[in-house]
């Protein structure tokens, strides 16, 4: 089995390496970022793709997009999403719009070495395998106000953004770094499905939402 890997953790993607090769499969390419996944699988038509969500440049939901861009290219294509988080609107897509040949499974949850290798295989025979929690937070997504989905410390971060804080500003008041400040906002906008082709204008759709809800009785 050829496979395309996309993770931008040298040591997971270099551990996954070794672990797909000592199971028999072929890692063909091992990229760090969306559009290296994009040209790898181009190049080397693989017959499963193995790529995380959050990835160079944003870290938002870059290896999620090309997936998607990727199975309307590539119907037939294999895709597992292997990732620490569950970016809703995204996933929603992928596995919506699949007959198959599909997986969503999140690492911390991923107990067993085997279990991992017979997944891999299901998904490229054409199945579909799917962590029980992702499962459970796409059927809440439509029951519940996307604010919900934040962290506290995400509510601390969009409501100093509601008071015009810089990011360097929002560091300061939670003795945060502003790359910290910046992860956390990225994540917002994750959360609150404001995508990167919204450019600039996302934090103050995010700063909007904020105050609508704080404002309804």
């Amino acid at each position: 089995m050829r496979v395309v890997l996309a993770e931008d953790s040298v040591l997971l993607r270099e551990g996954l390496i070794r672990l797909l090769d000592a199971s028999g499969m072929r890692v063909v390419a091992a990229v760090d970022d969306a559009e290296g996944l994009l040209r790898a699988v181009d190049e080397h038509e693989p017959d499963l793709v193995i790529t995380d969500v959050r990835m160079p440049p944003g870290h938002t939901d870059e290896g999620l997009r090309a997936a998607l861009v990727l199975r309307r290219a590539r119907p037939d294509l294999a895709v597992l999403v292997l990732s620490q988080y569950v970016e809703e609107r995204y996933a929603a897509q992928l596995l919506g719009s699949a007959t198959g040949s599909v997986g969503y499974l999140l690492k911390d949850r991923v107990a067993d070495v085997s279990e991992f290798i017979d997944a891999l295989r299901r998904v490229a025979a054409g199945g579909t395998v799917l962590d029980p929690e992702v499962v459970a937070q796409l059927l809440l997504r439509g029951h519940s106000d996307p604010l919900d989905r934040l962290t506290p410390r995400e509510h601390e971060v969009l409501k100093l953004m509601a008071e015009g804080r810089s990011n360097a500003g929002i560091g300061q008041e939670l003795v945060l770094s502003e790359g910290a400040v910046g992860k956390h906002i990225g994540n917002i906008f994750a959360k609150l499905d404001l995508s990167p082709a919204e450019g600039d204008h996302r934090r103050v759709l995010a700063v909007l939402r904020f105050l609508k809800v704080r404002s309804t009785p």
